[in-house]
């Protein structure tokens, strides 16, 4: 498996599927083996919650689910939209840089 170019808490815009053009949101949490990451408020699905004693109502809650990270673009504040990224080599540090704007996003 390749690196991932998205990180947790990254700002990206998504590029496919129903939930296209919904951006720039946050990145919750990613998944480098399934190549999957957790979007803010995209990809909402209702999760049924059993009566308990933490939950004594019991219900339903909307949680965010996965989709692949082929489906999201890292968001250029420069550009206000999405782009492409490269890793390169700067310092000793390898940083993401947005290919048609030059931002750097690991600072």
């Amino acid at each position: 498996m390749g690196r991932m170019r998205i990180k947790r808490g990254d700002k990206v815009v998504v590029i496919a599927g129903k939930e296209r053009g919904t951006g720039p949101v946050e990145v919750l949490r990613v998944d480098p083996e399934r190549r999957m990451v957790v979007v803010q408020g995209v990809n909402l699905r209702y999760k049924h919650i059993r009566k308990s004693q933490q939950n004594p109502q019991g219900g339903r809650i909307r949680k965010e689910l996965p989709i692949h990270a082929s489906n999201v673009m890292l968001w250029s504040e420069k550009l206000k939209k999405g782009v492409r990224v490269k890793i390169v080599e700067k310092e000793g540090r390898k940083i993401r840089v947005g290919i048609p704007c030059g931002t750097e996003f690991d600072k």
